[in-house]
């Protein structure tokens, strides 16, 4: 299993990628070189990797959405891209973010348990910069955060809330979820909400923001999968056949089809008229049209001609009698 590293070591990476002191072409070698993996028994991979290809596949939908919240959000771009999708311990998640942080634990109905969305302080802070009328050129900083204020947290809220309309948006194709924020927490050392060797399924993110780079993790028990874990496989995702052939949906379109109204024209005619002989027209005058009288009329359905009608009266009322039905390919 790979291991987590902590904040600052991720901070210590990216200031080395940027100095230029590590070149990713040889560790990319050198990862190459290295094709045996740890594995501990006592704490067993429990989603297949078929499961994780299809989560990888919604957030990485969920990137894209939440980019666009958020952008729009702070009047500013944010760039969000999914990292990883990996199966660590509830114990290895909380030691590898910072602390203070912002952790919004929230619960998603059907899903069972909660589930955690973590922001990096660093993010937060320049987005609280930017709400708050900050500077907004690319020379911004991200300040150390040592706690957050009340007033702080609330701005904030928002933005877990947004963050959790995204995680709603990114599952609709495959369940109908309802994410409702529970609390917020900055300590990661306050959690209680899972055993620190529960297995869950961590999502990294990386936001760039600017020139910054930040992340952003959700942390999803295993337990939320247990009643769902069908509805990830991919040739479930991607049967449509059972809709089509579920007679209530059938039914649905029927009865939404048959009570829809519709216009109908009956056209006696037509004719061509000069603006002058229009405005002269008077009482009694009589204007001929193009259809003879011993030939039937046409009705339009919604624009299309659909039948050949004659008039005549129906209790005291105009009304047309039905002479033929006109197919689509035919010309009259």
């Amino acid at each position: 299993m790979k291991p987590v590293l902590s904040q600052q070591e991720i901070d210590s990476l990216l200031n080395a990628l940027n100095t230029g002191e590590i070149n990713p072409e040889e560790m990319k070698q050198e990862e190459e070189k290295n094709k045996v993996r740890a594995y501990d028994f006592r704490r067993p991979i429990k989603l297949s990797k078929e499961y994780i290809n299809t989560l990888y596949m919604i957030f990485e939908n969920y990137a894209k959405i939440s980019s666009n919240i958020l952008s729009t959000m702070v009047r500013t771009n944010i760039n969000l891209t999914l990292g990883a999708v990996e199966q660590i311990s509830f114990d290895e998640f909380v030691h590898s973010i910072p602390n203070p942080t912002i952790m919004g634990v929230f619960h998603s109905v059907p899903l069972s348990g909660n589930q955690i969305v973590e922001i990096n302080p660093h993010f937060a802070v320049q987005v609280l910069e930017l709400l708050c009328g900050g500077s907004k050129t690319k020379e911004s900083k991200a300040l150390k955060k040592e706690r957050f204020t009340d007033i702080e947290l609330g701005i904030l809220e928002d933005l877990v809330v947004n963050l959790l309309k995204g995680f709603k948006t990114a599952w609709s194709e495959i369940l109908d979820l309802d994410p409702v924020l529970d609390n917020l927490e900055t300590n990661p050392q306050l959690i209680q909400t899972m055993s620190p060797n529960e297995p869950v399924v961590l999502i990294s993110l990386r936001v760039e923001i600017f020139d910054f780079k930040s992340f952003l993790n959700i942390c999803i028990p295993y337990v939320s999968f247990e009643n769902i874990i069908d509805k990830l496989s991919i040739r479930n995702w991607f049967d449509i056949g059972k809709i089509t052939d579920d007679s209530r949906y059938k039914e649905q379109i029927t009865d939404r089809l048959v009570s829809t109204d519709v216009e109908l024209t009956v056209e006696m005619g037509k004719t061509h008229l000069t603006v002058d002989d229009f405005l002269h027209l008077e009482l009694g005058d009589i204007v001929q049209l193009d259809l003879r009288t011993d030939r039937p009329m046409r009705m339009y359905v919604e624009d299309k001609v659909h039948y050949l009608v004659q008039p005549g009266l129906y209790k005291d009322k105009l009304a047309v009698q039905v002479l033929q039905y006109v197919e689509e390919d035919v010309e009259i």
